[in-house]
């Protein structure tokens, strides 16, 4: 279902004809600590797998938050951004409120997110340190190859 949220003059969207992938993966490759060297095919198949959230300011893209749900019992909040032309103007607080009142992702059991640095941002939507941290596994296999190719001239500590 498309949904369409527009609080103020922000205009925060569903629809994926509508998403910018030049700018979701220029800002997720280039300027995110967590996908950093992703590969633009790889970020074309995340969007058509998940329902994902533009903010735009007139035409232009300048935010985006994806969720990856079973739309029945659980969702995972990801790759966040506000670009920083935008940061400091409420699109984050906008595109979180739209997430959240999203009318797939209604009366689900839990939602997950991992953040470094927007602890703040997400308690105002009810989001808090796991409640039993020693419950959480995960597999990871490792960083992107063009990430790990780029990273490959570097020093290492």
């Amino acid at each position: 279902m498309l949904h369409e949220c527009r609080p103020a003059d922000l205009a925060i969207v569903t629809d994926p004809s509508r998403l910018d992938l030049d700018v979701i993966h220029g800002f997720l490759s280039r300027s995110s600590y967590w996908a950093a060297g992703i590969p633009r095919e790889l970020v074309a198949r995340a969007l058509r797998h998940s329902t994902c959230f533009g903010a735009f300011d007139g035409n232009e893209q300048v935010g985006f938050a994806r969720v990856i749900s079973d739309h029945a019992t659980f969702a995972y909040v990801c790759d966040v951004f506000v670009l920083d032309s935008h940061r400091g103007r409420g699109v984050g607080k906008q595109l979180m409120a739209a997430v959240k009142s999203h009318p797939d992702l209604q009366g689900l059991r839990r939602w997950v997110l991992f953040t470094r640095d927007a602890h703040e941002l997400y308690r105002q939507f009810g989001f808090s340190e796991a409640r039993h941290p020693d419950r959480l596994m995960e597999i990871q296999s490792g960083s992107y190859p063009a990430a790990a190719a780029a990273r490959e001239g570097e020093p290492t500590a």
